[in-house]
């Protein structure tokens, strides 16, 4: 999601999406551990858009 998306969207929209970034994160995690990952551009791509949400929810206060 691009970071104009995420300026549109309310403060309760952005927590949620947080939220789901988080278990997906979680989730990648487990596969690497469990040696069933192979798209390891993924937990990168996580991380980021988890940082890009929290910046969004950061203007917005």
């Amino acid at each position: 999601m691009n970071t104009q998306d995420l300026r549109n969207q309310s403060a309760v929209d952005l927590a949620e999406h947080v939220l789901e970034l988080r278990k997906e994160q979680f989730n990648l995690r487990m596969q690497r551990s469990t040696g069933e990952f192979k798209q390891t551009h993924q937990l990168k791509r996580v991380r980021r858009d988890i940082a890009r949400t929290k910046t969004v929810q950061g203007e917005k206060k």
